[in-house]
């Protein structure tokens, strides 16, 4: 296996590490991306200092950024990334009608979970937006669900309403709300749990699913599974894992 520079870049924030195959070796956020090109920088000298790493890899659902990072990667490491799209070689097939709409994270996701689970599976990815990543038996992307992240939630109705505030899902739950934050921490984790168990069971009455693995990824997954009864293997280095995948893949050929 090679090791890699591995980067998915995010709509809020973007996280870096060094992953060699299934293994994260080191890893860090920048919530803003390339914008904070100082933060960046020093994750990577630090990652520099303790890792050796032989290439580089971007995940980008920002197309925009894209020639900046590739601008920084090379410039600070020398080494010019490869870039994960749906014309990346990638140990999934695409069974999809516009394949190049497919996000990077969503890719790496599906790739990380059938090296780890096999095929069927599906993903959930907990993050600005909710998304739901199918894999069939034979082994090919075939499409997903998409609903609003946990966060648009709890700021939509900070922003909307006067006397509600903006809290932070995260946190302890009571059973009954005894504040107003209180009060809105447990409908949103609750109230998520429900839309969670509803589109999960959907998606497994499709043809060919009933059996398939669920895992879940992203910053508020830990939260809102946790005792949640749902047969959910929950894995926050996901998305990195599947970059390094991919990276594999494609640095053997």
């Amino acid at each position: 296996m090679s090791r890699c520079l591995a980067i998915d870049v995010g709509n809020t924030s973007t996280t870096l590490g060094v992953v060699d195959g299934l293994h994260v070796l080191a890893h860090g956020h920048v919530p803003r991306g390339i914008d904070a090109i100082d933060e960046v920088l020093r994750l990577m000298n630090r990652f520099q200092r303790r890792h050796f790493f032989e290439g580089g890899i971007l995940g980008s659902v920002v197309p925009a950024t894209n020639r900046r990072w590739e601008k920084c990667i090379k410039g600070h490491t020398g080494l010019l990334p490869l870039f994960l799209t749906h014309q990346t070689l990638l140990p999934v097939g695409i069974d999809y009608p516009h394949p190049g709409t497919i996000g990077a994270d969503r890719l790496a996701n599906a790739c990380a979970a059938v090296k780890l689970y096999g095929a069927p599976v599906i993903v959930a990815d907990f993050g600005t937006a909710l998304t739901f990543d199918v894999v069939n038996a034979a082994g090919k992307y075939c499409g997903g669900v998409i609903a609003p992240g946990l966060p648009l939630m709890t700021d939509y109705l900070a922003e909307r309403t006067a006397l509600l505030p903006l809290i932070s899902p995260r946190g302890r739950c009571g059973r009954i709300g005894r504040s107003t934050e209180g009060a809105m921490r447990i409908g949103a984790r609750i109230g998520y749990r429900g839309m969670i168990r509803e589109i999960t069971s959907y998606l497994r009455e499709q043809s060919g699913m009933q059996k398939a693995v669920c895992c879940a990824t992203g910053g508020f997954a830990g939260w809102v599974l946790e005792n949640a009864g749902m047969d959910y293997h929950v894995d926050p280095d996901l998305t990195l894992k599947g970059l390094g995948v991919v990276y594999d893949l494609n640095e053997v050929r």
